[in-house]
């Protein structure tokens, strides 16, 4: 076994990999993923899907690569460091996300979770309409995880989501699509605490978080999504990755950073400068 020049071994490190878009911004996409994966002691990867022109005040232009491209860029980490889990956001249209799923069957790639990415914070479709049924018919007989919020879950089941239990039967059908787990976000209901909603199949857990008043969200989805592909690259149960997700984007919300005049990121130190803090002497 080699050694680095400190003498010591190297040591083995989960991994986690986004296939994504890139968000030039730095608040959500793939930067938002790499940050959440190094935050959380995971080491990230990346497969572009497409590059966006977008800042805190919305996006302006997205431009998709080739099919070729995203599938040589997961070939190109599969054959060579390999994935403990891994993540989708951004996949933009029917072609990248039936080559995206066919490539995780493939790869025999394990620990998929998928954040369907529809609407950016500032209004901008990020998944063209035909998209919507490779994703139900191709992508989610693959996904172990899916994380829509109320609008995405809408969109993808059809059900109108007023109630708790909407939000059941659309966490059901979901499943029925294929994907061994669905957490619904609870980021667009009314109330004091968002709450969020894991249906394993027979049951159901929710999960309840303080809601915070700002506008500091852009990329809450990638940071959580990111967050649940990290606790399962690390090798956590589902549950346990969730609850792990759940306090970092919580963290990452309640302690907000001023950038830009629109949607605000949220900040993705802020879970581990928590951690610090309740571990300090008094």
């Amino acid at each position: 076994m080699s050694v680095h020049g400190n003498g010591q071994a190297p040591r083995s490190v989960p991994t986690a990999l986004t296939i994504a878009g890139s968000d030039s911004g730095g608040g959500a996409g793939i930067q938002a993923d790499l940050k959440t994966f190094q935050e959380l002691g995971v080491f990230g990867m990346s497969a572009v899907t497409a590059i966006t022109a977008q800042n805190t005040l919305g996006v302006q232009g997205v431009f998709p690569l080739s099919v070729d491209a995203v599938v040589q860029q997961m070939h190109s980490v599969g054959s060579d460091i390999g994935v403990d889990a891994l993540k989708t956001g951004m996949l933009f249209n029917s072609e990248i996300i039936t080559a995206v799923a066919a490539t995780i069957a493939e790869l025999g790639w394990k620990n998929v979770v998928v954040d369907p990415v529809m609407i950016a914070k500032g209004g901008a479709s990020l998944l063209q309409e035909e998209a919507i049924r490779a994703m139900t018919d191709k992508l989610l007989p693959v996904t172990t995880v899916i994380t829509p919020n109320i609008p995405e879950a809408e969109k993808l089941t059809g059900i109108a989501i007023v109630t708790s239990d909407d939000k059941r039967e659309a966490a059901k059908r979901l499943a029925g699509y294929g994907a061994g787990y669905v957490i619904i976000k609870g980021g667009h209901d009314t109330g004091e605490e968002a709450i969020d909603l894991l249906y394993d199949g027979s049951g159901f857990t929710e999960l309840a978080g303080r809601r915070v008043a700002t506008a500091r969200t852009h990329g809450t989805g990638c940071t959580f999504s990111a967050a649940l592909a990290a606790g399962l690259a690390e090798g956590l149960d589902m549950e346990a990755a969730m609850r792990q997700a759940k306090a970092f984007i919580q963290a990452a919300i309640e302690d907000g950073i001023q950038i830009g005049g629109g949607h605000g990121p949220t900040n993705h130190w802020a879970y581990q400068r928590s951690k610090r803090a309740l571990q300090a002497p008094l």
